[in-house]
């Protein structure tokens, strides 16, 4: 009889290999599983006759993130009622297997949902295109200095393309966000005439892979090519180090869909972030 089960300290190096085999689809649980370490968030997993899972929930910083490898029917999700004793925001993962968690949170209470869908694009291989066209656009890594400079671009990203209705940016999360990426993580910024117009960061890192987001520029600098050269270099720099890239982009956003097949991405499936 196969069961789910909250994982033990045992169960960490398979469920390690079991990510490894198929980070490809998955970088963000990767990155989730990867950088776990409060006592509050947990990973359950569905275990067969010989014990070895072939499927997990990630709950993370009040996220759950279905790992169900291509499974439409599992045994019903009674731990779920568990888990929302606590803050749930958002269920994301690929399009298929977060229907099925929401289909299982039906059963527990009714929310108010505002579904976003995006392509899950991949790149594994360097851009062949080079160069800067701009005599006055300067790329660089943004420090503590320019956190005002890039709140509003922070602010600009969320408003456009991850925020669901109704809801107001904090500028204090922005912030802190902000921080974290200048001080711990990977950053790029866009100057053109000196001023910060554009940005670029790698929001999950897995084993072998980045996962880059927050691509955003100014709108009255958008149309000048400053996207593709941003994105361009960021991600060259990135699979120098011997990553692959992975992003997923809101399937309404043709501009940034149409710029990511021309550098090279390609799309492997249908992403879903529902918030509650």
């Amino acid at each position: 009889m196969i069961k789910w089960k909250k994982i033990k300290n045992k169960d960490i190096p398979k469920i390690e290999d079991m990510l490894r085999d198929i980070e490809d689809n998955y970088v963000n649980a990767c990155s989730r599983f990867l950088s776990m370490v409060s006592e509050r968030d947990n990973i359950w997993m569905l275990c067969g006759k010989d014990n070895l899972p072939c499927a997990l929930i990630i709950h993370s910083r009040s996220t759950l993130i279905p790992v169900l490898c291509g499974l439409r029917e599992i045994p019903q999700l009674t731990f779920l009622k568990s888990i929302f004793q606590k803050k749930i925001h958002s269920v994301q993962g690929i399009k298929e297997e977060v229907l099925v968690v929401e289909k299982e949170l039906e059963k527990i209470r009714k929310y108010s949902i505002d579904t976003y869908n995006y392509d899950l694009m991949s790149l594994d291989h360097l851009p062949l295109e080079s160069g800067n066209n701009f005599s006055n656009l300067v790329l660089c890594v943004p420090g503590l200095k320019d956190l005002d400079e890039l709140l509003p671009l922070r602010k600009g990203y969320e408003e456009e393309e991850v925020l669901p209705k109704g809801s107001v940016f904090s500028p204090a999360a922005g912030r802190a966000a902000l921080i974290n990426f200048i001080t711990c993580g990977k950053i790029l910024a866009a100057k053109l005439d000196g001023s910060i117009v554009g940005k670029i960061i790698v929001n999950a890192v897995s084993f072998t892979r980045y996962q880059i987001g927050g691509v955003y520029v100014l709108p009255e600098y958008r149309g000048r090519g400053i996207a593709k050269h941003m994105v361009r270099e960021f991600i060259t720099s990135l699979i120098n180090e011997g990553k692959g890239i992975t992003l997923f982009v809101k399937k309404n956003n043709i501009p940034a869909r149409k710029l990511y097949i021309r550098l090279g991405f390609k799309v492997k499936g249908d992403y879903r972030i529902t918030y509650y």
